[in-house]
């Protein structure tokens, strides 16, 4: 069934309002976050009973003591144990260990906004899909973070999937996060344990093969913090890319063209630099080297647009842009899609393998305010 299949299989009775939610969350290294993460999902009002499970993976930054503070100070938070560490395996241990009939996906770098829930099982009952998702609304502390916000909230900066800003509500190809149907989670057989990224992409394909719809909503809305550094900006995105390439060689063209679009650009610049070492040593001259220097111009191309994402304010709602802010762009673009199209490449030729996001690894944060 392709996403816009306009008579998706029904999952059954609609779920009533009081029948309860189950929030997932994996963790991992999140003590700056995960208290404003916990808060905004204790905060939502809903009918029924709620409950809160923890996927706790090995922190080494005090993440494990906030968490069990949070948990002895409330009885609808329980903590399970995850120390592999891996994202969908922390999932299922969390859904295994839950008991409503509504699961809602939660990520301790992200913060719901009021009524999510609410408005989430009223799009599940509405549409009868088996998943729905919403918008994506990176935001940022510093300049460096504000930064990498305005791009993951840009068309240019992540591709134009409709969670990263879309408007118009109707079947998707995924959903960010995911309030979900247990019932149908638990007949595709949850997520799979062997992707360690990619796997929420990878879940949706499975619902819709089963015959569900998965449906964007875009009044729901959900506060995603970025990484904080370029270092941990870089290995996130070159563990995704990484991953992207292995869910190529798994699904081939089940993948949307825009997956494609960073590997490109890496391998003109790879193009560029030959081109560029072969005329600077002579080897090639004349008509060859003028025909050759045609590399050059998807370069500057991309050159122009990253200067104008650094240049322009962007939507009339967004807040006035500090000049590092705007210099910090300028690094935060080439840096998210080269660092994804070499990790993309690597997993197309080579698999993805154990690669893991080592950006969520080690860190020391300072607790947000």
């Amino acid at each position: 069934m392709s996403q816009s299949d306009p008579s998706p299989r029904s999952p059954g009775v609609p779920l009533p309002e009081d029948s309860g939610v189950s929030f997932v969350m994996p963790v991992l290294n999140e003590r700056a976050y995960l208290e404003h993460a916990v808060q905004s999902v204790l905060a939502q009002d809903v009918t029924g009973p709620t409950e809160l499970v923890l996927a706790l993976g090995p922190s080494t930054d005090g993440t494990t003591e906030v968490a069990e503070r949070l948990a002895a100070a409330e009885p609808r938070l329980r903590i399970v144990h995850n120390p592999a560490a891996d994202i969908p395996v922390g999932l299922n241990a969390a859904i295994r260990a839950s008991v409503h009939p509504t699961v809602i996906r939660v990520d301790a770098h992200s913060e719901l906004s009021p009524g999510y829930a609410r408005q989430g099982l009223a799009t599940l009952n509405r549409t009868g899909a088996a998943n729905v998702g919403g918008v994506m609304r990176a935001n940022g502390r510093t300049p460096f973070q504000a930064a990498v916000a305005r791009a993951y909230n840009s068309p240019f900066g992540l591709g134009g999937g409709s969670y990263h800003g879309g408007t118009k509500e109707g079947p998707a190809e995924s959903a960010y996060l995911g309030v979900m149907r247990r019932a149908v989670l638990e007949e595709i057989g949850l997520f799979d344990e062997s992707i360690r990224r990619g796997e929420d992409w990878e879940l949706n394909l499975r619902i819709r093969q089963a015959g569900y719809a998965v449906w964007f909503d875009p009044q729901l809305a959900v506060t995603y913090w970025p990484r904080e550094s370029w270092i941990r900006l870089a290995r996130q995105f070159r563990a995704t890319g990484a991953w992207r390439g292995e869910l190529v060689r798994r699904y081939g063209r089940r993948n949307g063209v825009r997956f494609f679009a960073p590997p490109a650009l890496v391998l003109i610049v790879a193009l560029a630099l030959i081109v560029g070492v072969l005329q600077l040593t002579g080897v090639l001259a004349g008509i060859g080297s003028v025909l050759a220097s045609v590399v050059y111009l998807p370069l500057v191309a991309y050159a122009l647009l990253v200067i104008a994402m650094a240049l322009v304010r962007g939507r009339s709602t967004d807040p006035p842009r500090s000049p590092r802010e705007r210099v910090w762009t300028l690094a935060v673009l080439p840096t998210m899609h080269l660092s994804w199209g070499l990790g993309f490449l690597t997993g197309v030729l080579r698999g993805a393998h154990d690669t893991v996001d080592a950006s969520r690894l080690g860190t020391r944060n300072t607790p947000l305010p």
